[in-house]
Protein backbone atom coordinates (compact mmCIF):
# COMPACT_ATOMS: atom_id res chain seq x y z
CA UNK A 1 0.00 0.00 0.00
CA UNK A 2 1.87 3.07 -0.94
CA UNK A 3 -0.17 6.09 1.05
CA UNK A 4 0.66 9.61 -0.30
CA UNK A 5 0.84 12.51 2.57
CA UNK A 6 0.38 16.18 1.20
CA UNK A 7 1.05 19.01 4.23
CA UNK A 8 -0.93 22.17 3.67
CA UNK A 9 -0.88 25.40 6.26
CA UNK A 10 -2.09 28.24 5.85
CA UNK A 11 -0.06 30.39 8.06
CA UNK A 12 2.91 30.60 5.22
CA UNK A 13 4.87 33.55 6.25
CA UNK A 14 5.51 34.54 2.59
CA UNK A 15 2.35 34.04 0.92
CA UNK A 16 -0.14 33.46 3.61
CA UNK A 17 -3.22 31.40 2.75
CA UNK A 18 -1.61 30.15 -1.11
CA UNK A 19 -2.97 26.70 -0.71
CA UNK A 20 -6.68 27.74 -0.73
CA UNK A 21 -6.12 30.58 -3.53
CA UNK A 22 -8.08 29.62 -6.40
CA UNK A 23 -6.79 28.54 -10.00
CA UNK A 24 -9.47 29.17 -12.99
CA UNK A 25 -11.79 28.96 -10.37
CA UNK A 26 -10.86 26.18 -7.60
CA UNK A 27 -8.28 26.09 -4.46
CA UNK A 28 -4.54 25.30 -5.74
CA UNK A 29 -5.46 22.54 -3.17
CA UNK A 30 -7.48 21.06 -5.27
CA UNK A 31 -5.88 21.45 -8.21
CA UNK A 32 -2.75 19.55 -6.78
CA UNK A 33 -5.35 16.77 -5.31
CA UNK A 34 -6.80 16.34 -8.80
CA UNK A 35 -3.38 15.67 -10.30
CA UNK A 36 -2.44 13.44 -7.64
CA UNK A 37 -5.23 11.11 -8.19
CA UNK A 38 -3.88 10.65 -11.34
CA UNK A 39 -0.99 8.59 -10.25
CA UNK A 40 -1.38 5.01 -11.20
CA UNK A 41 0.61 3.47 -8.00
CA UNK A 42 -1.19 4.93 -5.04
CA UNK A 43 -3.71 3.65 -2.92
CA UNK A 44 -4.79 6.51 -0.96
CA UNK A 45 -3.95 9.97 -0.28
CA UNK A 46 -4.08 12.02 2.87
CA UNK A 47 -4.15 15.85 3.93
CA UNK A 48 -1.84 16.47 7.13
CA UNK A 49 -2.49 19.79 8.10
CA UNK A 50 -2.26 21.63 11.91
CA UNK A 51 -4.58 21.99 14.80
CA UNK A 52 -4.00 25.76 14.52
CA UNK A 53 -7.62 27.77 13.93
CA UNK A 54 -6.19 29.04 10.91
CA UNK A 55 -6.15 25.51 9.39
CA UNK A 56 -9.49 24.99 10.53
CA UNK A 57 -10.76 26.06 6.53
CA UNK A 58 -8.18 23.22 5.08
CA UNK A 59 -9.78 20.64 7.08
CA UNK A 60 -13.16 21.77 5.69
CA UNK A 61 -11.80 21.76 2.45
CA UNK A 62 -10.67 18.02 2.59
CA UNK A 63 -14.33 17.20 4.32
CA UNK A 64 -16.21 19.23 1.36
CA UNK A 65 -13.82 17.09 -1.11
CA UNK A 66 -14.26 13.64 0.37
CA UNK A 67 -10.20 14.06 1.31
CA UNK A 68 -8.97 12.64 4.40
CA UNK A 69 -7.40 14.90 7.16
CA UNK A 70 -5.34 14.64 9.54
CA UNK A 71 -4.40 16.99 12.03
CA UNK A 72 -1.63 17.44 14.34
CA UNK A 73 1.29 19.80 15.86
CA UNK A 74 1.94 22.80 13.69
CA UNK A 75 5.61 22.75 14.21
CA UNK A 76 6.44 19.23 14.76
CA UNK A 77 5.55 18.49 11.33
CA UNK A 78 7.39 14.64 11.83
CA UNK A 79 5.00 14.22 14.52
CA UNK A 80 1.91 14.96 12.06
CA UNK A 81 3.33 12.28 9.60
CA UNK A 82 3.51 9.59 12.16
CA UNK A 83 0.59 10.44 13.36
CA UNK A 84 -1.28 10.31 9.82
CA UNK A 85 0.64 6.77 9.12
CA UNK A 86 -1.12 5.92 12.85
CA UNK A 87 -4.52 7.01 11.81
CA UNK A 88 -4.72 5.93 8.20
CA UNK A 89 -2.74 2.88 7.42
CA UNK A 90 -1.04 0.70 7.87
CA UNK A 91 1.30 0.97 5.29
CA UNK A 92 4.73 0.01 4.71
CA UNK A 93 5.45 2.46 1.79
CA UNK A 94 4.46 6.41 2.17
CA UNK A 95 4.96 9.44 -0.23
CA UNK A 96 5.82 13.25 0.64
CA UNK A 97 3.85 14.25 -2.92
CA UNK A 98 4.30 11.69 -5.55
CA UNK A 99 5.16 10.66 -8.82
CA UNK A 100 5.04 6.99 -10.29
CA UNK A 101 8.42 6.99 -11.26
CA UNK A 102 10.43 7.97 -8.20
CA UNK A 103 7.45 4.84 -6.79
CA UNK A 104 9.30 2.20 -9.01
CA UNK A 105 12.65 3.33 -8.43
CA UNK A 106 11.66 2.94 -5.45
CA UNK A 107 10.56 -0.61 -5.69
CA UNK A 108 13.42 -1.80 -7.40
CA UNK A 109 16.20 -0.75 -5.20
CA UNK A 110 14.42 -1.81 -2.20
CA UNK A 111 15.87 1.74 -0.57
CA UNK A 112 14.70 2.90 2.82
CA UNK A 113 14.11 6.76 0.81
CA UNK A 114 13.94 7.93 -2.61
CA UNK A 115 14.30 12.06 -3.75
CA UNK A 116 14.36 14.00 -6.28
CA UNK A 117 15.86 16.90 -4.34
CA UNK A 118 20.11 16.19 -4.46
CA UNK A 119 21.02 17.92 -7.45
CA UNK A 120 17.22 20.11 -8.31
CA UNK A 121 17.66 18.77 -11.38
CA UNK A 122 13.98 18.60 -11.80
CA UNK A 123 11.48 21.87 -11.40
CA UNK A 124 11.43 23.24 -8.06
CA UNK A 125 7.69 22.14 -7.31
CA UNK A 126 7.85 18.70 -8.70
CA UNK A 127 9.96 17.33 -5.37
CA UNK A 128 8.83 14.05 -4.21
CA UNK A 129 9.93 11.34 -1.64
CA UNK A 130 9.43 7.84 -1.05
CA UNK A 131 9.96 6.60 2.55
CA UNK A 132 9.81 2.98 3.78
CA UNK A 133 7.26 3.90 7.32
CA UNK A 134 9.92 1.82 9.37
CA UNK A 135 12.28 4.52 8.85
CA UNK A 136 10.14 7.55 9.25
CA UNK A 137 9.67 5.49 12.52
CA UNK A 138 13.18 5.62 13.79
CA UNK A 139 13.53 8.94 12.66
CA UNK A 140 10.27 9.48 15.45
CA UNK A 141 12.42 8.21 18.06
CA UNK A 142 15.57 9.47 17.92
CA UNK A 143 15.29 13.18 15.68
CA UNK A 144 14.99 16.70 17.77
CA UNK A 145 14.76 20.02 16.94
CA UNK A 146 15.12 21.62 13.29
CA UNK A 147 14.82 17.93 12.29
CA UNK A 148 11.26 17.17 13.20
CA UNK A 149 10.43 20.43 11.20
CA UNK A 150 11.58 19.33 8.09
CA UNK A 151 10.65 15.27 8.23
CA UNK A 152 12.87 13.32 6.24
CA UNK A 153 16.50 15.78 6.82
CA UNK A 154 17.49 13.31 9.24
CA UNK A 155 17.01 10.52 6.50
CA UNK A 156 19.45 12.72 3.72
CA UNK A 157 22.17 13.56 6.21
CA UNK A 158 22.64 9.79 7.78
CA UNK A 159 23.54 7.79 3.76
CA UNK A 160 25.68 5.25 5.85
CA UNK A 161 22.71 4.54 7.70
CA UNK A 162 19.76 4.33 5.66
CA UNK A 163 19.43 3.24 1.65
CA UNK A 164 19.01 6.16 -0.09
CA UNK A 165 17.89 6.61 -3.76
CA UNK A 166 18.39 9.82 -5.58
CA UNK A 167 16.49 10.19 -9.08
CA UNK A 168 18.24 13.19 -11.25
CA UNK A 169 17.95 14.95 -14.73
CA UNK A 170 20.12 14.85 -17.41
CA UNK A 171 19.88 17.29 -18.65
CA UNK A 172 18.49 19.09 -16.16
CA UNK A 173 15.78 21.22 -16.00
CA UNK A 174 16.12 24.26 -13.06
CA UNK A 175 13.07 26.35 -13.36
CA UNK A 176 10.11 27.48 -10.64
CA UNK A 177 7.31 25.37 -10.71
CA UNK A 178 6.32 26.13 -6.84
CA UNK A 179 4.22 28.13 -5.14
CA UNK A 180 5.83 30.35 -2.21
CA UNK A 181 5.72 33.84 -3.71
CA UNK A 182 3.23 36.26 -5.51
CA UNK A 183 5.57 36.13 -8.67
CA UNK A 184 5.04 32.01 -8.15
CA UNK A 185 1.42 31.87 -8.26
CA UNK A 186 1.21 34.43 -10.95
CA UNK A 187 3.53 31.83 -13.22
CA UNK A 188 1.18 28.89 -11.89
CA UNK A 189 -1.95 30.58 -13.34
CA UNK A 190 -0.65 31.69 -16.17
CA UNK A 191 0.23 27.81 -16.97
CA UNK A 192 -3.24 26.34 -15.83
CA UNK A 193 -4.78 29.49 -17.62
CA UNK A 194 -3.46 28.64 -20.71
CA UNK A 195 -3.16 25.11 -20.81
CA UNK A 196 -5.64 23.60 -17.96
CA UNK A 197 -8.84 24.60 -20.68
CA UNK A 198 -8.07 21.74 -23.49
CA UNK A 199 -5.85 19.20 -21.59
CA UNK A 200 -6.55 19.41 -17.53
CA UNK A 201 -4.26 16.30 -17.35
CA UNK A 202 -1.00 18.69 -18.83
CA UNK A 203 2.61 17.26 -18.31
CA UNK A 204 5.68 18.59 -18.05
CA UNK A 205 6.54 18.38 -21.68
CA UNK A 206 3.42 20.85 -22.26
CA UNK A 207 5.01 23.16 -19.79
CA UNK A 208 8.16 23.44 -21.32
CA UNK A 209 6.36 24.06 -24.68
CA UNK A 210 4.53 26.69 -22.83
CA UNK A 211 7.81 28.18 -21.76
CA UNK A 212 9.40 28.01 -24.95
CA UNK A 213 6.56 30.69 -26.32
CA UNK A 214 6.61 32.40 -22.94
CA UNK A 215 10.58 33.24 -22.44
CA UNK A 216 9.32 36.27 -20.57
CA UNK A 217 7.39 34.62 -17.69
CA UNK A 218 9.78 31.75 -16.84
CA UNK A 219 10.82 31.70 -13.33
CA UNK A 220 14.65 30.16 -12.73
CA UNK A 221 15.35 27.99 -9.55
CA UNK A 222 18.14 29.40 -8.28
CA UNK A 223 19.70 26.26 -6.08
CA UNK A 224 23.26 25.97 -4.17
CA UNK A 225 24.93 22.73 -5.47
CA UNK A 226 27.19 20.75 -3.58
CA UNK A 227 30.61 22.80 -3.63
CA UNK A 228 29.14 26.15 -5.49
CA UNK A 229 26.78 28.86 -4.56
CA UNK A 230 23.68 30.30 -5.59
Amino acid sequence: MALAILQARMSSTRLPGMVLRPIIGEPMLARQIERLKRAKHLTRLIVATSTETDDDSIADFCADVGVDCFRGDLDDVLARFLGALDAFGPADTFLRLTADEAIEAHRKTGADYTHVQQLWTYPKGLDVEVCQTAALRVVGHEARGSDREHVTAYIYARPGRFRITAINRDPPLRYRWTVDTPEDFAFVSSVYEDLYPANPAFTTRDILDWQGHHPERVLVNEVALPGTTA
